[in-house]
């Protein structure tokens, strides 16, 4: 499958092309990875928006539904654990929390371990919500990596694990 494209030009293709005649003294190989990253990964963004629109979401409304579901039965956690999972500040957690809330999507309850703290769950609509999103979700994606063998895609997945996991 990869090989007709393989023979392709890109418009990465031609940048690097410009900058290799003007600047014939740099490596620029680099330049055309991480620029094909990076218009991938506005591709990425661009497609998943859409699904996550079609079903009321933004793209970290949906990311915080998905950790609650990944964790399993009751699908509960803690703020903190929340936070850590998906990277970011308490206190643009809370701003997610509270549109999720007033959606019936999420509910805080009292942890009852620690009374100082909240619990936050999926309702059974959050449930059925980010189900259907992550369905909708999973076959973008899967449409995206389609023009990709599976030993392609399991190379590619592999040498940006490579990468990630060295700058992380």
């Amino acid at each position: 499958m990869g090989s007709d494209a393989e023979e392709r030009q890109d418009a990465i293709d031609v940048i690097v092309e410009q900058w290799r005649r003007e600047r014939p003294d740099l490596d620029l190989s680099a330049m055309g990875v991480f620029g094909r990253v990076a218009q991938l990964a506005r591709v990425l963004e661009r497609e998943t928006d859409r699904v996550f629109e079609r079903h009321g979401l933004r793209r970290g409304e949906f990311d915080v539904l998905a950790a609650l579901r990944r964790c399993g039965p009751p699908y509960t956690l803690i703020p903190s654990e929340l936070s850590a999972a998906l990277m970011m500040s308490r206190a643009g957690m809370t701003n997610r929390l509270d549109r999720l809330e007033a959606a019936g999507l999420v509910e805080r309850s009292l942890d009852p371990a620690d009374r100082r703290s909240f619990r936050v769950a999926l309702t059974a609509g959050g449930l059925r919500l980010v189900d259907d999103a992550l369905t909708e979700h999973a076959a973008t994606l899967e449409r995206l990596a389609a023009c990709l063998t599976e030993e392609e895609a399991r190379t590619l997945a592999r040498l940006l694990r490579v990468v990630l996991t060295t700058h992380a």
